[in-house]
């Protein structure tokens, strides 16, 4: 669905983007309240201190919060590929789910809709789109378990790995992909979230193949 300027709903929470920086990183979130309107609101009140440039509710309706060449309020402290402030850097999607169901059909063909007229606007490229628990490891874990990421590949909006690659480091894979420096276990779970949701327990060797290929496959999108 083409985002609908009518269904604009200014959030007073956003300044200028610091240091000259524009968007080069498109940051998803999952809202993690009941429906659209307990998000919206959140999002527009100005005690609360957080917003986002795009909301999308379950049905697929797309609503504008914050202009895209504003810095708005999403990300909070995490880094990227080695940049921090990473909402002066970004562009941040919030998706209407409470965290515990899958995202509905209308929801992601929307998504999809958006974020390609995002990289087209700023020419951010697949490899430049994240959740927000990559770039902060053990703090958030939007959008989650259930997001398709892989779906996301198969459209060239995101970058996940076919398969697995070679048996490698992975410390050396996650920072490869852009995660940064954090403790080990939350970093592994920050990974199996976007890589490998189904996975428990300590570190293994599927770990370190899958996060090889994915840490190819970001090479190659670059």
């Amino acid at each position: 669905m083409t985002p609908d300027p009518s269904r604009s709903h200014p959030s007073p929470n956003h300044g200028p983007r610091r240091d000259g920086a524009i968007p080069s990183l498109i940051v998803i979130h999952f809202t993690g309240m009941a429906d659209a309107a307990s998000a919206r609101a959140r999002l527009c009140d100005q005690q609360a201190e957080v917003s986002a440039h795009w909301l999308i509710d379950e049905d697929g309706s797309v609503e504008a919060l914050v202009p895209e060449e504003r810095r708005a309020w999403h990300a909070g402290a995490g880094a990227w590929q080695g940049q921090e402030d990473i909402n002066s850097r970004s562009i941040g999607i919030e998706l209407v789910n409470p965290g515990n169901r899958p995202f509905a059909a209308a929801q992601m063909d929307a998504l999809e809709t958006l974020l390609a007229g995002i990289m087209a606007r700023w020419s951010i490229g697949r490899q430049a789109v994240i959740g927000h628990s990559d770039m902060a490891p053990g703090r958030k874990f939007d959008p989650g378990p259930r997001f398709d990421w892989a779906r996301l590949a198969r459209q060239g909006l995101a970058v996940h790995p076919d398969g697995p690659g070679e048996d490698r480091p992975l410390t050396e894979s996650l920072a490869a992909i852009g995660y940064p420096e954090a403790d080990a276990v939350e970093r592994l779970h920050a990974f199996r979230l976007r890589f490998r949701p189904r996975a428990t327990g300590p570190e293994d060797a599927t770990d370190r193949r899958i996060a090889a290929a994915a840490a190819a496959a970001f090479a190659k999108a670059m």
